[in-house]
């Protein structure tokens, strides 16, 4: 059994787990940089220890102090949150080697989905419908025209190792093909430490549509999908639930070839399987999979009142899923906000500080996902988000209704947040309404940054 679980991550996501550990009854040893040694993540844990200097290379992605801090503690497993190590498969055989229980799939499961390229071949063998594209990574620009002209422009160009909206491309013809596919490789390199890139059809104006799943090797379930489509340089920054676009006979489809595609590798864990949603032919095309908890994960647990760390943990541990598809039920809408240190007026520039005043809005409905304490200094070395708002009610109209109330009651001062962001963004009836696309933010920021400037 898992009774001592190294938490390695920082921020809200590790104090999310510490909670979820504690309520099982495990013990949690957070594994810390020496910026982050005053996060309230270490001080809640049992305890914690530190693996190295703030830049992440020498302390987050340092799976060597990792799992030196994991066997100092004598710990059964490690959770690796999400980012950092969290699908670096190297990382996950290690740990087994070590001894160590990996709190998500295995090496080899990571591995296969998180190469893009095989992970579209592994959906065509499940029968899942992916965007077309070329079968593998396309070695030379000469074969990628080639291709490009079959498929149809316009054309991405993705990195096979990519994440997080990093090493994608977009040619509208040959000569932008030939010019953006070297620099894509490039970048890829640069970033995943790998050159490799496929080529996708671009759908314009497509939603980014994500299910989240649940699997213990054998047996998988579906809790419903997420709509990610408000997202500024592939960043989500709203995410909600259900997803406004679908009727429920897509729902159905969509989730099931989740499942279908989960149970064909064997999945073990949390994941997330993401698509390409075209509404005006109400199509639908995986495009990757994460093999790890997600950021907005919340909004999933809000509407089904399933808590996916803790189930993540009891699969780690080696128990059988306990969750019967036909039990899972979906109630009312969630909403989540993610609050980020930039200043939008700014072009996003980041802002740093110390948090002077905070006040979080509470009451019904409203879940706040944040490690935030008055006097806390906001460390230079990391991603900007410093907490999610999340909000639930019984319908859509609802709970936007009371994310604006929520984003009133909010008092953060010290730093500038994306919070003035959101306020415009729910009065947008684009935005009320749903009638969003995975382009649709860059498209509104452009006008946004107009009247700020005049």
């Amino acid at each position: 059994m898992i009774k001592t679980l190294l938490i390695a991550n920082r921020g809200e996501i590790a104090l999310r787990i510490v909670r979820a550990a504690r309520e099982l009854g495990i013990r949690s040893i957070v594994a810390h940089s020496s910026a982050d040694a005053e996060t309230l993540a270490v001080q809640l844990a049992d305890d914690a220890i530190e693996i190295g200097p703030p830049q992440a290379s020498k302390s987050y992605l340092n799976a060597e102090a990792l799992i030196d801090a994991a066997r100092q503690y004598q710990v059964d497993a490690i959770h690796p949150g999400y980012g950092f190590l969290s699908e670096n498969a190297d990382f996950a055989d290690a740990v087994h080697r070590a001894g160590i229980i990996f709190v998500g799939p295995s090496g080899d499961i990571i591995r296969r989905m998180g190469d893009k390229a095989a992970a579209r071949r592994t959906a065509k063998a499940a029968g899942v419908p992916v965007v077309p594209g070329s079968e593998g990574e396309v070695p030379s620009v000469e074969q990628a025209c080639r291709l490009a002209e079959e498929i149809g422009y316009p054309i991405m160009i993705k990195a096979s190792a990519g994440g997080g909206g990093r090493g994608i491309r977009i040619a509208g013809n040959r000569e932008a093909l030939m010019k953006q596919m070297p620099t894509a490789q490039t970048e890829a390199r640069a970033a995943f430490g790998h050159g490799g890139v496929y080529l996708e059809r671009f759908i314009p104006q497509a939603r980014h549509i994500e299910v989240q799943i649940l699997g213990d090797g054998e047996h998988v379930v579906h809790l419903f999908e997420r709509e990610c489509s408000l997202q500024r340089r592939r960043q989500k920054l709203i995410e909600e639930s259900p997803s406004p676009a679908l009727d429920e006979a897509t729902r159905a489809e969509l989730c099931e070839s989740a499942v279908t595609l989960a149970r064909h590798i064997g999945y073990s864990g949390a994941g997330t399987l993401e698509y390409l949603f075209d509404e005006h032919r109400r199509e639908f095309f995986f495009i990757e999979m994460n093999t790890r908890i997600q950021v907005e994960h919340p909004v999933t647990e809000q509407i089904t009142g399933i808590d996916l760390i803790r189930e993540m943990l009891l699969i780690a541990d080696g128990k059988p899923l306990s969750l019967q598809q036909s039990h899972i039920h979906r109630s009312g809408a969630a909403i989540e906000l993610r609050l980020n240190a930039e200043d939008p007026d700014q072009d996003f520039r980041p802002s740093l500080g110390t948090i002077e005043t905070l006040r979080w809005p509470s009451g019904p409905g409203i879940r706040i996902e944040s490690g935030l304490y008055p006097g806390y200094r906001i460390p230079p070395f990391y991603d900007a988000m410093l907490a999610k708002l999340v909000i639930w009610d019984q319908d859509r109209p609802a709970a936007l209704a009371r994310a604006r109330r929520a984003l009133d009651e909010l008092i953060l001062e010290g730093v500038t947040t994306t919070a003035s962001l959101h306020v415009r963004l729910l009065a947008d009836p684009h935005v009320r309404d749903g009638n969003v696309h995975n382009q649709f933010l860059e498209q509104w920021l452009e006008h946004y940054q107009q009247e700020v400037s005049a």
